[in-house]
């Protein structure tokens, strides 16, 4: 299916206009290819799934996510070449956890940066466990001015992760950029899921927010028997001599292969 990808200006668009978009998290080119054909909007993958993953979906704004321990990004020029690197992988936007001081950074090269706020999920520490964040209006603050620092530093949206409903309606209302909601409720820009969440192929922790839209794993778990089972066949065809039969063998002209005995006998 050929469709027009989307552009930072249609995203900054669909704000304004206040039409919500779709973004799926996976790192399997089927996936990417069928989110495509389907007309999700945008998809967020890993760096190193790159190449993969944009030749599966050529019509999804992409967004490349590096590893948040990434220890070559320790300074300014470091992130705008990691930057520049996504966008030559063939990134729409570059997704990031370092500080605004990088965002800004990159920001200025006119690298687009998608920041993350709410619970992120390698500060957990700080949270104490997996938590919504913002029940309390100290904390609920706290989100709205890293989102307006993420503004401020040049960035073109923040995941919004787990934030009350409420909430995350009032910041999206008084920011910009866009909000990627990522269990976060109605009031994002953008509406976020796990494609492993969308399948049900989670075999982890099932979050609140997810919505199972087609049982997969019960489907996979089918094929891998059918797997298992043809290959029991194809072994138990070899140790009983049923496999490989006359029609699956090359066959030789009688006179080429007695002239090939007699020259191999002799």
């Amino acid at each position: 299916m050929n469709r027009k990808k989307l552009t930072i200006f249609d995203l900054q668009e669909a704000k304004r206009t206040q039409q919500q978009l779709t973004e799926i998290f996976t790192q399997d080119p089927l996936e990417a290819s069928a989110a495509d054909a389907a007309g999700i909007d945008i998809i967020v993958t890993m760096v190193s799934n790159a190449e993969s993953i944009r030749a599966a979906a050529p019509n999804v704004f992409l967004i490349l996510a590096n590893d948040v321990n990434n220890p070559d990004i320790t300074d300014e020029s470091q992130a705008i070449a990691a930057g520049y690197q996504a966008m030559m992988d063939g990134a729409d936007a570059y997704y990031t956890h370092l500080s605004c001081r990088f965002v800004a950074s990159m920001a200025a090269e006119k690298i687009p940066c998608v920041g993350h706020v709410g619970y992120v999920p390698y500060r957990e520490s700080w949270f104490g466990k997996a938590r919504a964040v913002g029940k309390h209006a100290d904390e609920a603050m706290q989100v709205y001015e890293e989102t307006m620092a993420y503004q401020d530093a040049g960035a073109i949206a923040v995941e919004m992760e787990i934030v009350p409903n409420r909430i995350a309606d009032e910041i999206a209302k008084r920011v910009d950029i866009l909000i990627m909601s990522m269990g976060s409720g109605t009031g994002g820009d953008v509406q976020y899921l796990f494609a492993t969440d969308i399948l049900g192929t989670n075999d982890g922790h099932v979050p609140r927010h997810a919505k199972i839209y087609g049982n997969l794993k019960e489907e996979l778990e089918r094929v891998q028997d059918l797997r298992i089972a043809a290959f029991k066949a194809f072994k138990d065809d070899v140790g009983s001599s049923a496999y490989p039969e006359a029609e699956h063998l090359i066959e030789v002209d009688e006179a080429e292969y007695q002239a090939f005995m007699d020259r191999i006998d002799g």
